[in-house]
C-alpha cells in the first residue's frame, strides 16, 4: 500500500479467532490495532429500514445470505473456522482489552468512545489511544454529534494518550473546529467513499485535495499558521 495499515479490529464472539487476527494483522506489518467498540450489542437501523427493497427478486443468487458468505469473501478470515462465530461481543470487559494490548506489539486504539469516564478508564488500562466515534450514527442514536463529545474525551484524556475524532466531518470548516477542540487528528469515511465511487483513486485524492484546501483557506482567516497554533479559544 505504500504505507503503514491500521488494522480495525471487531471482537469476535471467540477468543482465539480474535487472537489469530490479531497476529495476522501485526505479521502483515499493522503498526496500529482499532478495537471497535460502539456495536457490540447490536443496532436498531431504523432508518435503513425504510429504505428496504420492495421489489422480489433474489439478492441471494448473487450475494448468499449466511455468515459464511461473508466471512469467505473476507481475505482476513481464510482457514478459519468460523463456525457459529460473529463479529460482535456483547460480554466484551476491560480485562478483554487489557489482554488485547498484551496480544501484540500493536498501538491499541479503542474506537467508540464518547464520554469523560471511559475515556478515563482508557487512560487507566493502558490503552494508546481513542477515536471518539458512534459509527456514524448508526450505533448510539440520541442526536448528540461525536464533535459534542469531543470535548470532555480531550479533557478526560489530559494529552496523557491521543484522542482522535470520527463521524459527519464533510468541510475543512469541520476539521478545524476539531482540531481546535483538542483532537489529534480528524478520521473521514463517507466522503472519500463517494469519491471512490465516482472516480476511482483520482476522486479520493480529489476528496482529500478539497478537504485541505478548506483547512488552509479557513486557517489562514484565522491566522493560524500551523495546526499547533489552532486551539480552543477560535470556537469558544
Amino acid at each position: 500500500m505504500g504505507g503503514p495499515i491500521w488494522y480495525q479490529l471487531y471482537p469476535t464472539s471467540r477468543w482465539e479467532i480474535t487472537e489469530k487476527l490479531v497476529h495476522r494483522a501485526e505479521a502483515a506489518g499493522c503498526p496500529v490495532l482499532v478495537l471497535t467498540i460502539d456495536t457490540q450489542a447490536g443496532r436498531h437501523t431504523e432508518t435503513l429500514d425504510r429504505f428496504k427493497r420492495l421489489d422480489s427478486r433474489k439478492c441471494v443468487d448473487c450475494h448468499g445470505t449466511k455468515p459464511a458468505d461473508f466471512y469467505r469473501r473476507k481475505p482476513m478470515f481464510a482457514g478459519l473456522d468460523m463456525t457459529g462465530v460473529t463479529t460482535a461481543n456483547p460480554a466484551l470487559t476491560w480485562e478483554h482489552v487489557r489482554r488485547l494490548k498484551g496480544l501484540s506489539h500493536m498501538k491499541l486504539l479503542i474506537k467508540g468512545i464518547e464520554t469523560r469516564e471511559d475515556a478515563k478508564l482508557c487512560v487507566e488500562n493502558g490503552v494508546d489511544g481513542i477515536i471518539v466515534s458512534n459509527h456514524g450514527g448508526r450505533a448510539e442514536e440520541s442526536g448528540r454529534g461525536t464533535i459534542d463529545c469531543l470535548p470532555e474525551v480531550v479533557d478526560a484524556a489530559a494529552s496523557r494518550i491521543a484522542v482522535l475524532v470520527d463521524g459527519g466531518f464533510r468541510r475543512g470548516t469541520d476539521i478545524f473546529k476539531a482540531l481546535a477542540l483538542g483532537a489529534r487528528a480528524v478520521c473521514i469515511g463517507r466522503p472519500y467513499i463517494w469519491g471512490l465511487s465516482a472516480f476511482g483513486q483520482p476522486g479520493v485524492e480529489r476528496v482529500l485535495d478539497i478537504l485541505r484546501g478548506e483547512l488552509e483557506l479557513v486557517m489562514k482567516q484565522c491566522g493560524t499558521r500551523s495546526i499547533a497554533e489552532i486551539t480552543r479559544p477560535f470556537v469558544t
